[in-house]
């Protein structure tokens, strides 16, 4: 059921901030199991309430049209066939309207931009920037498959686990709805972590867990599905970068503190949408396809660029000569990024699936760029005075790289001093400034959403007027000569945006189905023979048996003839249990004890055999190798990286916090014939 559309009194800041409140606290006790409040009525929930109802709707049209199509294809009779044709183009009108609607949607720039952004003056006043929306996804019931795995595959008893499992969904439920702050993607974060886990301990790479995945497109909303938990991974991947979008376009821009979070914000979206550009392939939806990511990417560092521009004009508030240069290439800088973004938003296998407004939004940003790098070249040249003997060779230096090419006229030298020569490549270039700018807005007029859009006209109507009014100050009644065509701007910038990749050892995390045992032997893609329990009298030479490593401990070696050998105990069973008490996590020192501890009567002892294992040195291989998961849609560097994080240097990429780790030396060694350095013998 979809909450009641009611007036939010807040534009959505008041609500995030409140959930974030409430995650970040529940993040401190060690739990974040809570997400937004979904019927919280602020703007961006609602917005992303009628996402998911026409997600929704595209979901069951779509559904409807294949129908229709298998109908049309199946039936031989004709009056059939105009039945199921007339319906098909029903059907397909509903998707078109429904397209629309949510393309509407995604251009709602507005709603995730900063209050204060929208109420500033118009000189201080910030270009919107473009978020995404978050991908919805459908409920998933994990409760049933789980427990049979862990029954069919562990030997447990599944209803023991239901807690836990409870506890995953419970997680997966609450990141759909995370809060826009740091606390939202903390809760992504840990989530994701999870997945590793979960792959490791529940995916074997020859059969299928049995349940799918549904996501929808960010974008179209059409629906999609895998069984692969690489797309769920990709998906929560993707929703980490829209979130970072979103949480970059609420910042304050006016002030320094919001630029930084902004640009800080922008770059980890382009570092989240590149890494699931290089380490997943196949996915099924477009908005994860490596054209779309690579447009997301451009897009992000665009916006990255327009933010450190909008910084400088903040840091540089002195009006000297140099300094308007700067600023002139800064803006020719943004222009240059967002012209690239520009081009990859209209190739072929983008262009029919970004949204129009996107596309308008970029080209209206760089054209009005453009404009800005004129202007502020027309005012170093128009407003500064005219360069000193001893300025001049700091001034030479800085415009022999300020143009694309050298302006035609006078030398540099009699162009930097004389006042006249200097108003007349400042005309030219506030000519082409204000060209630029009515370019800009034409571009701009021929949007309907991007019309509706007051604060994005307000910026452009003020700069063209700004251009035109610096252009009539400094025009004469007596100029006679043709204003001649002032040459392009070199781009430079003095910050380089970063693309930040996701720092997956931020959110540390414990499995969650830790009891099941340590992953090095208790993981989906090792299998054993059935567990077995043995009962061991001590012998005059002990129990005949060497041990060695730590959770679970493994028998390296039985003496023949002992109490071990005549017990049953092979050379690598690992110990899971001592007289009814769980040894899987225990250390060496843990079962020696339990061991040393037995009377006469003896002890029990549960012991596994790894499927295919040899002897200890196959055995400890086995043990070495963890899960590298399964799923189609997952890339050879997508399987690599899972190698490095089961290896010893993991930490370097992810921080799982486990209890322990394994242990080669013995601290309970009684010498004994043929043991081993790092082995002891009871």
């Amino acid at each position: 059921m979809m909450p009641p559309e009611e007036k939010s009194p807040d534009g959505g800041e008041e609500g995030d901030r409140a959930s974030g409140l409430v995650l970040l606290q529940a993040l401190k006790s060690g739990s974040a199991r809570k997400g937004c409040d979904p019927f919280a009525q602020t703007q961006r929930s609602k917005l992303q309430h009628r996402r998911a109802r026409i997600n929704q709707q595209i979901n069951k049209e779509m559904r409807m049209r294949a129908g229709a199509e298998n109908l049309f294809r199946a039936t031989s009779n004709h009056k059939v066939k105009e039945t199921v044709a007339l319906e098909l183009s029903y059907v397909n009108s509903n998707l078109q309207l429904l397209k629309e609607e949510l393309e509407e949607l995604n251009s709602s720039m507005d709603v995730y931009q900063n209050d204060r952004l929208l109420s500033s003056s118009s000189e201080s006043i910030s270009v919107p920037m473009i978020p995404l929306g978050l991908k919805e996804t459908k409920e998933l019931d994990l409760l049933v498959p789980l427990k049979d795995l862990i029954s069919e595959h562990y030997g447990e008893e599944g209803i023991l686990f239901e807690k836990e499992i409870k506890e995953f969904m419970e997680l997966r439920q609450a990141m759909r709805t995370p809060s826009r702050n740091e606390a939202g993607l903390e809760l992504l974060m840990e989530y994701y972590n999870q997945l590793y886990f979960l792959d490791s301990r529940f995916f074997p790479p020859t059969k299928s867990l049995g349940v799918f995945f549904h996501w929808y497109d960010s974008l179209t909303g059409v629906p999609s599905h895998q069984r692969a938990l690489a797309f769920e991974k990709g998906s929560v991947l993707f929703n980490i970068g829209a979130l970072h979008t979103q949480i970059g376009a609420r910042q304050d821009r006016a002030s320094l503190p919001g630029l930084n979070q902004a640009i800080d914000a922008f770059q980890k979206a382009a570092g989240a949408f590149n890494y699931l550009k290089e380490n997943f392939s196949n996915a099924p939806s477009l908005d994860m396809s490596a054209a779309s990511l690579n447009m997301l990417v451009r897009l992000m560092v665009a916006q990255v660029q327009e933010c450190v521009f909008e910084k400088m004009t903040l840091l540089r508030a002195q009006h000297d000569f140099l300094t308007r240069l700067q600023l002139a290439q800064e803006a020719a800088r943004v222009e240059d990024v967002y012209s690239l973004v520009h081009q990859t938003m209209t190739q072929a296998h983008v262009k029919d699936y970004v949204p129009f407004s996107w596309t308008t939004m970029v080209h209206v940003k760089s054209e009005h760029f453009k404009a800005l790098s004129h202007y502020f070249a027309a005012i170093a040249l128009c407003d500064c005075p005219a360069a000193s003997d001893a300025e001049l060779p700091e001034q030479e230096k800085a415009f022999i790289q300020f143009h694309v090419t050298m302006p035609e006229g006078p030398s540099l030298r009699v162009l930097l001093q004389d006042p006249e020569e200097r108003r007349k490549l400042g005309k030219a270039h506030l000519k082409k400034a204000i060209m630029k700018h009515e370019e800009a807005m034409r571009i701009h007029g021929l949007c309907k959403i991007l019309r509706k859009m007051d604060i994005l006209q307000e910026v452009l109507s003020f700069a063209h007027k700004r251009s035109l009014s610096k252009y009539s100050e400094i025009d004469h009644e007596e100029d006679f000569f043709e204003t001649g065509d002032a040459p392009d701007i070199h781009p430079k910038t003095h910050q380089k945006p970063e693309i930040k990749s996701p720092n997956f050892s931020q959110v540390k995390v414990t499995d969650l189905f830790h009891r099941l045992g340590p992953l090095s032997v208790f993981s989906a893609k090792n299998k054993w023979y059935p567990a077995r329990r043995v009962h061991l009298m001590r012998g005059e030479n002990g129990f005949g048996f060497t041990l060695r490593g730590d959770s679970p401990v493994l028998i390296a070696g039985v003496i023949p003839g002992g109490c071990a050998a005549e017990a049953g105990l092979k050379e690598g069973d690992y110990i899971i249990s001592v007289n009814g008490k769980d040894c899987k996590w225990s250390k060496h020192a843990e079962v020696v004890q339990l061991l040393k501890s037995t009377g006469e009567e003896g002890v029990e002892i549960g012991v596994i055999t790894l499927q295919g294992s040899e002897g200890p040195k196959a055995a400890d291989k086995k043990a070495a190798a963890m899960s590298s998961g399964s799923g189609m849609l997952k890339s050879n560097k997508e399987n690599s990286r899972k190698s490095l994080m089961n290896s010893k240097s993991a930490s370097t990429l992810l921080v799982w916090s486990k209890k322990s780790k394994r242990s080669k030396k013995s601290t309970y060694g009684i010498p004994f014939t043929a043991v081993g350095d790092n082995e002891a013998m009871y």
